[in-house]
C-alpha cells in the first residue's frame, strides 16, 4: 500500500462537531484480503495548466514520505493535514465496490458511494474540517486528498488503459465524462445545476470537488450535461459516469504488456526527471 503523510504548518480551526482528529488518526486503515501491506507511494500535485478554466491552489510544498511500492500493488493510503482540515483516504483500484466514507457532508457522501459502487473501487475517507464556516475547505480537500490518493496508487500508470469515456442516464438527466490520465491536470466543467442546494448541500461544490481531484491525480476531466433538470439526477449521473471511466482508465490491458501508454514513455513528472 502507498503511503503519503502531508502536514500543512498552519494555525488549525477549532473541529466541527463529529468526527474528531483523534478518531481519524486512530481508525485502523482499511485491509483488503491478499493485498500487500507495505505503505509507498509518492505525490501528484501537478497545478492546472494556465489555460484551465478552473483555478486551482498552488501544488503542495510540504514534506511527503515516500517509499517504493509493493510489486503489483493498486493501494494507496494519504493523510492530509491543513490548519481548515485533516483527511484521510484509502484506495484499492483492483476492489469490489466497497465504500466506508465519511467527509461530514451526507449529500459528497451519497456521491463518493456511487464511485465505489460503479467505479469498483473500496474506499475508505474520513475527514474532519471547519464546517462551522462552510463545507467548502473539507469538499475540497476530500477530493486533492482523493486524487492524491488515485495518483500513488496508479504509480508511473504502466499498462493501464490511460483514457475513460462513459455517459451515464439517471431518469431525465444525461452526462458525459471524458478524462484521461494524462499527468496534466484540469478540469473542464459544463455542467448548469438548476438548483442552489440539494438538501444542505452547496451545488457549486461539485465544481470544486472535481477541480481538486483532477488537480492532484495529474487527471484531464470533461463533465457535460446532455440533459437533465434535477439537480440530484444530474450531479448523481455525473458521479455514476465518473466512476465508469475512471473504471475503464484504470484497468490493466494486457496488450500493453506492462509499458507505460503513452508515446513520450512517461505520464508522471518523477518518471521524467532526472538527476544531473
Amino acid at each position: 500500500m502507498a503511503f503519503i503523510s502531508v502536514a500543512v504548518p498552519l494555525l488549525r480551526s477549532a473541529p466541527a462537531a463529529g468526527v474528531s482528529c483523534a478518531a481519524i488518526r486512530a481508525s485502523p486503515p482499511v485491509r483488503h484480503a491478499g493485498r500487500p501491506r507495505r505503505w509507498t507511494g509518492g505525490a501528484r500535485g501537478a497545478p492546472l495548466p494556465p489555460h484551465s478554466p478552473v483555478c486551482m491552489a498552488a501544488p503542495l510544498s510540504t514534506p511527503v514520505q515516500v517509499l517504493s511500492p509493493a510489486p503489483g500493488d493498486r493501494t494507496a493510503r494519504v493523510r492530509r493535514v491543513t490548519g481548515e482540515t485533516t483527511v484521510v483516504v484509502e484506495v484499492n483500484l483492483d476492489g469490489t465496490g466497497q465504500a466506508d466514507v465519511a467527509s461530514g457532508m451526507p449529500f459528497l457522501d451519497h456521491m463518493l458511494c456511487q464511485l465505489c459502487s460503479h467505479g469498483l473501487l473500496d474506499l475508505h475517507i474520513r475527514a474532519d474540517g471547519d464546517h462551522h464556516i462552510d463545507d467548502h475547505h473539507t469538499n475540497e480537500d476530500v477530493g486533492i486528498t482523493l486524487g492524491m490518493a488515485l495518483g500513488a496508487a496508479l504509480g508511473t500508470k504502466a499498462g493501464i488503459v490511460r483514457f475513460g469515456h462513459w455517459t451515464a442516464p439517471l431518469d431525465e438527466a444525461l452526462v458525459e465524462v471524458v478524462l484521461d490520465f494524462s499527468g496534466r491536470g484540469g478540469l473542464f466543467f459544463t455542467l448548469p445545476i438548476p438548483t442552489e442546494r440539494i438538501g444542505t448541500y452547496d451545488t457549486q461544490l461539485v465544481r470544486e470537488f472535481l477541480a481538486g481531484l483532477a488537480g492532484s491525480a495529474g487527471l484531464t476531466l470533461h463533465v457535460r450535461r446532455l440533459a437533465g433538470i434535477n439537480s440530484h439526477h444530474i450531479v448523481e449521473a455525473a458521479f455514476k459516469a465518473l466512476a465508469r471511466a475512471l473504471r475503464g482508465a484504470v484497468t490493466v490491458d494486457p496488450r500493453r504488456a506492462g509499458a507505460v501508454p503513452s508515446s513520450k514513455g512517461v505520464l508522471t513528472d518523477g518518471a521524467a526527471v532526472q538527476a544531473e
